[in-house]
């Protein structure tokens, strides 16, 4: 058996993507790729990420719009800057925000 990749990142944590202008905040988790081939196989070979890593869905923002995305682990670095993220899905997950992280409702909570 593989073993199993660590989770950097958790739930409510503020992210950017190291490459590209956006940010976001996590709420949800995969222990290793679990999107269609399709998508992976859309992404250019040259920066296709390893599948064998946690990757994240985020609530993610840049300077146009919102929206949902999906990211290997090794495109994210922690967001210090201690902004909040300005999705309109934010307090439906979210209960506050302190010290640059979110807080899981407890409807959302397993």
């Amino acid at each position: 058996m593989p073993p199993v990749a660590t989770a950097r990142f958790a739930i409510g944590e503020v992210v950017r993507h190291r490459q590209f202008e956006f940010r976001g905040v996590i709420f949800d988790v995969d222990p290793v790729f679990a999107n269609s081939d399709e998508w992976y196989e859309a992404i250019p070979e040259d920066v296709r990420p390893r599948k064998d890593q946690p990757f994240y869905h985020l609530l993610a923002e840049n300077d146009e719009s919102s929206y949902v995305a999906y990211v290997s682990q090794q495109n994210l670095v922690a967001d210090d800057s201690e902004e909040p993220v300005d999705h309109p899905a934010i307090n439906g997950l979210f209960d506050g925000y302190a010290a640059g992280r979110y807080t899981l409702k407890r409807t959302h909570r397993h």
